[in-house]
């Protein structure tokens, strides 16, 4: 009997902020390359991940949440759910089934079907009780049931994805998870650090710039990173009393940074006050946001 073609294609994972996109592609590739935490909107990019075994090669993209705001950083998210939405060879919808199908997704769906791109759709967090008995609408189509968190109808949901993959050989080496590089990852790293200590006191105006990350000794990694904010009051919440927030999130951040990279890491965090950084697109451009 021949062996199976070798299959390979670019997979767009969309659906609303907090539908569980990251989520489901750090266990789909074993690794933390995506940061995730309970808030909607945290991913501000397309980040690119690569699921490689011997008769495929998925590129996996995550995308921002799909929402509706006319402010220069949601647009430049949004620009980039189209971008890989109109790029994709298949599109993965995921719908946290307690939010429900709704126009947006219906929308989406009706966008990706209009260029012949096949799509599957599938309602997430199936481990969450509440999600389980919950019904779909009969213009919805039919979903998946799947978990990230417990990997519940992962392995079924990722044979339905190579089946109808394009025959193709490889795009990247197969050791490689990412196009998106250590300095660019790190930095995410620190965001999701500074969102998880901060609670709901700084939402969203927080970016994080790494300026410095050097690599010269083989047991260290050096990394100087600028976590920037909008309003001067931002700039004493996110340092804290006696600077204890801004070592808390040090610590947090350096202890995921160590495990991406194999390595120690000693991290420097300054709080820089840029005012405008949310509304320049070349800032955003910058910062890895477009």
């Amino acid at each position: 009997m021949a062996d199976a073609p070798h299959r390979a294609g670019a997979v767009a994972i969309l659906g609303r902020p907090n539908a569980g996109k990251s989520t489901l592609l750090n266990h789909l590739l074993g690794e933390k390359i995506a940061i995730v935490t309970a808030k909607p909107q945290t991913t501000r990019s397309q980040i690119l991940g690569i699921l490689s075994r011997p008769n495929f090669q998925i590129l996996f993209y995550d995308t921002p949440g799909m929402h509706e705001s006319a402010k220069p950083l949601n647009v430049a998210l949004n620009e980039l759910v189209d971008s890989a939405a109109q790029d994709c060879d298949l599109g993965l919808l995921l719908v946290d089934p307690y939010g429900g199908w709704g126009e947006d997704h219906a929308a989406l769906h009706a966008k990706l079907l209009a260029r012949d791109c096949p799509v599957i759709a599938a309602a997430t967090k199936i481990d969450l009780e509440n999600r389980k008995k919950l019904e779909w609408p009969p213009t919805a189509p039919e979903m998946r049931k799947i978990s990230a968190r417990t990997g519940e109808g992962v392995e079924a949901l990722l044979a339905e994805i190579v089946a109808q993959l394009p025959v193709s050989p490889p795009h990247y080496p197969e050791d490689q998870l990412s196009d998106r590089s250590l300095r660019f990852l790190a930095a995410e790293l620190v965001r999701e650090a500074a969102f998880e200590e901060l609670g709901q006191e700084l939402p969203y105006a927080l970016a994080v710039e790494v300026v410095e990350y050097d690599e010269k000794r083989s047991d260290l990694v050096r990394i100087r990173a600028d976590l920037l904010v909008e309003r001067r009051s931002q700039k004493q919440i996110v340092i804290g009393k006696g600077g204890q927030v801004i070592k808390r999130i040090g610590i947090r951040a350096r202890a995921e940074i160590e495990q991406l990279v194999g390595n120690k890491v000693h991290l420097e965090l300054w709080v820089k006050l840029e005012p405008r950084w949310a509304k320049h697109p070349k800032r955003l451009k910058t910062l890895g946001y477009s």
